[in-house]
C-alpha cells in the first residue's frame, strides 16, 4: 500500500478534479506484477492500469488500490467491473470513496462478486492525500493554500535597498513548483501594484493556474503584467459590488474574466468567490498573502492548509508589512524543513468536518 501511495502522487496536477489513486498487484508469492495509477484526467484508473500491467498474473492475485475502486460510468468504465473480470482474489483499499456515486457500492460490488475485501490499511495517509478532493466533493469549494513568505520579524515585504526578494531561489523554485500543479492562484490588489506580478508557473507544470486578482474596487491597471497577458495566461478580477461600471468594461475590453461578487463584507465576498470556484470544479486554490488577503482569509475560516518560507532576515520598518496578527489559525500535521536556508513551515488547518456533496468525478 505504500508503493500505491508512491504511484498515486504521481497523478498531482494532471487528474484533478479526479483524485490520485494508485494500484499494484500482487501474487501469493509476494511479487508485484502490476502497478498503475490514475495519470490523466479522462484517462484510465489506477485499477486498470495495475491489471493491464499484470495481464495474466492478476487471475487469484490481490489488489492493494489507495481509494474504493468506482463502481459507475463517468470518463472511464467502472473499475469494479475490470477487477471482477481480472479474476482478481482479494482487494485491499486504503480510503473510501466520498463521492455519492460510489460512497461504499464499489466495496459492495466486489464483495457481491466474491471478492474478498479488506480496508483501512494507510488510510490516514490516503485521506490526506485526497483531501482536496474530499473537500471539493463535501461542500462544492477548492481546497485552500495560504502561502507567504516573511522575515523573521515578520516582514512581508522587503524594504527598498534590500532586494526584491525575501526567500531564498530554493523557496521560489518550490512556490513556482506549486503554482504549476494547482488550479488557482490569488492576490490582492495591493500585491499587484506594488509588485506587478505574472504568477505564472516558471517553468511550467502540468497546469495553466487561473490567476485570480482580488480587487473589490476595480482597480487593477490596463498596463499591468497581468492585463498585458491574459490573453495567453487566464486571469480573473473579482470585484465588488460598488465597482465601476467603466473600470469593469475596460477590464473586460482588455481581455480579463470580471466576476462581480453580491457581498459588501470582504468575507463573504470570499466565500462567495469560493464557491463560484467550486462550481467550475477547480480543486485547488493558492492565496499568495498579502496581510490584509490573509487577514481576510482566515478571518472567513477558509484556509485548509498553511506554507510559510521564513527568511533567516530581519528588515524592521513599518509596522503595516507584518503578516497576518495573531491569533494564526490552529494548525494539524506541521511539518518543516529548510530549503536554501530559508524556513518552510507547512500544516494542515484545523477545521471542523462538513459533509455535504455537490462535486462530480469523472
Amino acid at each position: 500500500m505504500q508503493r500505491a501511495l508512491e504511484l498515486a502522487r504521481r497523478g498531482e496536477g494532471r487528474v484533478e478534479p479526479n483524485p490520485q489513486v494508485g494500484a499494484v498487484v500482487v501474487t501469493a508469492d509476494g511479487a508485484i506484477r502490476g502497478e498503475g495509477w490514475h495519470a490523466a484526467y479522462g484517462g484510465p484508473h489506477a485499477e486498470v492500469a495495475a491489471l493491464a500491467a499484470a495481464g495474466a498474473a492478476a487471475r487469484g492475485a490481490t489488489l492493494f488500490v489507495t481509494l474504493e475502486p468506482c463502481c459507475h460510468h463517468g470518463k472511464t468504465p467502472p473499475c469494479t467491473a475490470a477487477i471482477i473480470d481480472a479474476g482478481i482474489a482479494r482487494v485491499v483499499v486504503a480510503a473510501g470513496d466520498p463521492f455519492p456515486q460510489v460512497a461504499g457500492g464499489g466495496l459492495a460490488a466486489l464483495r457481491a462478486a466474491g471478492i474478498t475485501v479488506e480496508t483501512g490499511l494507510l488510510e490516514a495517509e490516503a485521506v490526506r492525500l485526497t483531501a482536496p478532493f474530499r473537500k471539493l466533493v463535501a461542500t462544492g469549494r477548492p481546497w485552500v493554500i495560504a502561502k507567504w513568505a516573511m522575515s523573521l520579524d515578520g516582514r512581508l515585504a522587503a524594504p527598498p535597498g534590500a532586494g526584491r526578494w525575501i526567500s531564498s531561489p530554493a523557496s521560489r523554485a518550490i512556490v513556482h513548483a506549486l503554482r504549476g500543479r494547482v488550479d488557482a492562484l490569488a492576490i490582492g490588489i495591493g500585491t499587484a501594484l506594488a509588485d506587478d506580478p505574472l504568477l505564472t508557473p516558471r517553468p511550467p507544470g502540468p497546469r495553466l493556474p487561473l490567476r485570480i486578482v482580488l480587487d473589490s474596487s476595480a482597480r487593477l491597471p490596463l498596463a499591468s503584467r497581468l492585463v498585458r497577458t491574459c490573453r495567453e495566461s487566464p486571469l480573473l478580477v473579482a470585484v465588488g459590488p460598488a465597482a465601476a461600471a467603466d473600470r469593469v468594461a475596460a477590464l473586460e475590453a482588455a481581455g480579463c474574466e470580471v466576476w462581480q461578487g453580491t457581498a459588501g463584507e470582504q468575507t463573504e465576498r470570499l466565500r462567495e468567490l469560493l464557491a463560484e470556484l467550486g462550481r467550475r470544479r477547480l480543486t485547488n486554490l493558492v492565496v499568495e498573502g498579502g496581510a490584509g488577503v490573509l487577514a481576510t482569509l482566515f478571518d472567513a475560516g477558509e484556509a485548509d492548509e498553511i506554507q510559510a518560507f521564513i527568511a533567516p532576515r530581519e528588515f524592521g520598518g513599518d509596522p503595516a508589512t507584518r503578516a497576518v496578527a495573531p491569533p494564526l489559525p490552529a494548525v494539524d500535521r506541521a511539518e518543516s524543513w529548510l530549503p536554501g536556508g530559508d524556513l518552510l513551515i507547512r500544516g494542515l488547518v484545523r477545521r471542523p468536518a462538513v459533509t455535504s456533496a455537490a462535486a462530480c468525478r469523472g
